[in-house]
């Protein structure tokens, strides 16, 4: 077991001598482990899934014709194919491994991994070479386009699928697709060097240079199992509970277009590349700190995300290879696991002080790296989104997995390349070095951002790199990212918008008032549903008056805080507009929070009131609050003498400089903090959030992630204020979600 004294050890050394020590540390921790192989398993069919296997699985359940785990690969072969040996090769290749003669199929309710005999299988063969030239070009393009986004179905089909086009007598494509759920980047190193290996032998008429595998992935997938319990698991889930304990559940950055109800998984990539002068900086930066390459780099993407977010609790995972065992060296598989690496940024650091705290980050998840992300996942239950993946939505890969170069003789090999069409995050930095220089491609979630956008990105982080090869003691906030033509339109606009602020501050207003006007204007539009009612603007107002005048009966009135304990509803909507009228300042507490979390928010803004619906009235927090059911109240309130007899005092109605909320920060850094933003503030950002996601045309967005997130005042303030419409999708559990996809 690695102990704090010895991972201060580890911190000290050099890269190699830190290498071998961990070996030394895991060679006496566990002998057993690293001198047995991992053993055959008793019962060939069917064998559990892996824990990464099972997320997929279950991920495939939710959206079973997504191509967004499609693994395509698309050879040009010049030269003369021998079509025979090509075949034989592939045949040997599944044989070989039977994870790519493996289905996934339900066994009481549980997904199980099923290995079919093998049996040789032709390879298809698509002849084009009738064509003229261009047309020959524009079908091979369409095919693997439409071969790269065929899904597979899990249960039945081969999770390997290859096709042979023949475009002349001695001008081929070749078209590979595998399911993520048997491959990884690994996986294609070993799946390139058995290909040249075995169409070589067999071109020659010779039989395998390949030895037999020792093991197959589903046994790794069962000692996986076995392994990961009792004492073993408990020590590695510790400290990654301690770690993330108090993460922010979401990366807030700047988007282009507001973040969907559900992922759509459509995506794009920008390629970008450094020079071989600052690769070899980032280098020397890194042998100087004692740090990796990778280290570095993420530090630098880190360094960069926390400029665009403002966030200095910055969570990003890490792709790593996983594979620390010999005997799953040579077997393709779905072994890479998701490390999350959280770093906490700010101005005051310099960049090799975040470097550092990089270092010892990446240090501790290697040492912890055999919890399953799977098993992490489900161990800290976090809040489960459509929108966006949990514990972190941005990713850094350093791709340095032994992979070598395709080699078939008497061909020549290119690649047909192809559009990056998906994205499973928001964002993921892939970079590797070659000939002496490191380059990159940002893929991206065109959901949320623009190629232009993606573009601006890569080279704000090129420039930040530089600027820290440089000066690695200056601060983070402080390393260059515009460039000249960028820092001149800066500070155009800024000038622009200053002159706009003054204007707006001569005449500023209230969410009360923008509404109102909305809703004059357009009375017969939806402008809230969700759990089974569709209020007009003209009934969301009329419901609103009434709840306000119940509000101000019990005084409240401009600057009192009022609770919303309430589920993601019509009802909480029309609450918290209910609370502004009436001239308060909304406060939400989100039901799933811990209660000593709600009770420490209710006291600290003293609340004299809480809203709240009658489903949660056995879970209202402790608070000296006056609770009251606004499903109650509506149904009372056909009783219109009772709401107005306590409303006869005159209340005025809140000012722009009055409270409009009060939202509370994640606190990670110690005690949630209050955060109050008044009308005047969140008029102004609303009017430019207008502009920007839904110029002359009213928004439509789904109330789908906690009300207690500042991000969500976006969702669900500016559709009512450009005539749109706000969907309250209610919370799901990964339980009922799961429950939905079996039914």
């Amino acid at each position: 077991m690695l102990t704090s004294d010895r991972l201060e050890r580890l911190k000290n050394l050099s890269p190699a001598k830190r290498a071998l020590l961990l070996k030394q540390l895991q060679e006496k921790a566990a002998p057993a482990e690293e001198f047995n192989l991992i053993p055959r398993r008793a019962q060939q069919n069917p064998s559990p899934l892996s824990f990464a296997q099972q997320r997929l699985w279950f991920l495939n359940r939710l959206e079973p014709d997504s191509s967004a785990y499609n693994v395509p690969v698309a050879l040009r072969l010049t030269g003369r194919l021998d079509v025979t040996a090509l075949e034989r090769t592939l045949n040997e290749v599944s044989r070989r491994h039977e994870v790519l003669r493996t289905t996934f199929v339900e066994t009481d309710g549980q997904p199980v991994q099923v290995v079919a005999p093998f049996e040789p299988q032709p390879l298809p063969v698509t002849d084009l070479s009738a064509l003229p030239e261009d047309q020959r070009e524009a079908e091979v393009s369409r095919l693997a386009a439409v071969e790269r986004q065929r899904p597979f179905d899990l249960s039945r089909d081969p999770l390997l699928r290859v096709t042979l086009v023949r475009l002349a007598e001695e001008e081929h494509a070749l078209l590979v697709t595998m399911h993520h759920i048997v491959s990884d980047g690994w996986s294609a190193g070993v799946l390139i060097r058995e290909l040249t290996g075995l169409y070589g032998a067999f071109s020659r008429g010779e039989e395998s240079p390949l030895s037999e595998l020792p093991v197959q992935y589903a046994d790794y997938a069962v000692w996986q199992r076995e392994r990961l319990t009792g004492e073993t698991l408990e020590q590695q889930l510790g400290y990654w509970k301690e770690q993330l304990a108090g993460a922010p559940a979401l990366l807030a950055l700047p988007t282009d277009r507001p973040r969907p109800a559900v992922q759509s998984y459509r995506g794009a990539t920008h390629h970008f590349s450094l020079t071989a002068e600052l690769t070899e900086r980032l280098h020397e930066l890194s042998r100087r700190h004692d740090a990796t390459l990778f280290m570095t780099l993420l530090a630098g993407w880190q360094a960069l995300l926390w400029r665009y977010s403002g966030q200095e609790d910055v969570v990003v995972g890490a792709d790593i290879a996983n594979r620390t065992r010999r005997e799953t060296e040579d077997l393709i598989g779905f072994f890479v696991n998701m490390l999350v690496l959280r770093t906490r940024a700010g101005d005051a650091l310099t960049f090799e002080e975040l470097l550092g705290r990089a270092r010892e980050v990446c240090l501790g998840a290697y040492a912890h790296q055999d919890v399953p992300f799977e098993r992490l996942v489900e161990e800290l239950s976090p809040e489960r989104s459509l929108s966006h993946q949990p514990l972190f939505q941005v990713v850094f890969a350093l791709q340095n997995a032994p992979r070598g170069a395709l080699r078939l003789p008497g061909l020549g090999l290119e690649s047909l390349g192809r559009e990056v069409t998906t994205a499973k995050f928001d964002l993921v930095l892939n970079m590797w070095e070659a000939g002496g220089a490191l380059s990159g491609g940002l893929e991206y979630s065109t959901d949320l951002f623009d190629a232009e956008t993606a573009r601006r990105m890569t080279a704000h982080l090129s420039r930040l790199l530089e600027a820290a090869a440089a000066e690695p003691s200056a601060r983070v906030g402080d390393l260059r990212l515009l460039s000249d033509e960028e820092e001149r339109e800066f500070f155009a606009e800024a000038s622009q918008a200053s002159q706009a602020s003054q204007a707006y501050a001569a005449e500023p207003t209230t969410l009360t008032q923008l509404f109102a006007r909305q809703a004059r204007l357009t009375p017969a539009a939806v402008a809230v549903e969700g759990g089974g009612e569709r209020l007009t603007y003209a009934e969301m107002d009329a419901r609103a008056e009434a709840l306000a005048r119940r509000l101000r009966a019990l005084g409240v009135g401009p600057e009192t805080r009022v609770g919303l304990f309430m589920e993601r509803s019509a009802e909480l909507v029309v609450a918290a507009l209910a609370t502004l009228k009436a001239g308060g300042a909304y406060v939400p507490l989100d039901p799933e929070y811990p209660r000593s979390r709600l009770s420490f928010i209710l006291a600290d803004t003293q609340a004299p009131v809480l809203l709240t619906q009658t489903a949660l009235l056995g879970s209202v927090p402790e608070s000296a609050a006056h609770v009251l059911c606004v499903d109650e109240a509506r149904e009372a309130d056909a009783d219109e003498a009772e709401v107005t007899r306590g409303a006869t005092a005159s209340v005025a109605p809140a000012a722009p400089a009055n409270l409009c909320y009060v939202i509370y920060t994640s606190g990670s850094t110690g005690r949630p903090k209050g955060v109050g933003v008044t009308h005047a503030a969140a008029a102004e950002y609303l009017s430019w959030a207008a502009a920007a996601y839904s110029p002359g045309r009213p928004a439509r967005m789904a109330l789908y992630s906690s009300v207690a997130f500042d991000l969500t005042v976006t969702s669900l303030w500016l559709p009512l204020l450009t005539g749109g419409a706000v969907a309250a999708c209610p919370g799901q559990s990964a339980a009922a979600l799961e429950d939905a996809v079996a039914t």
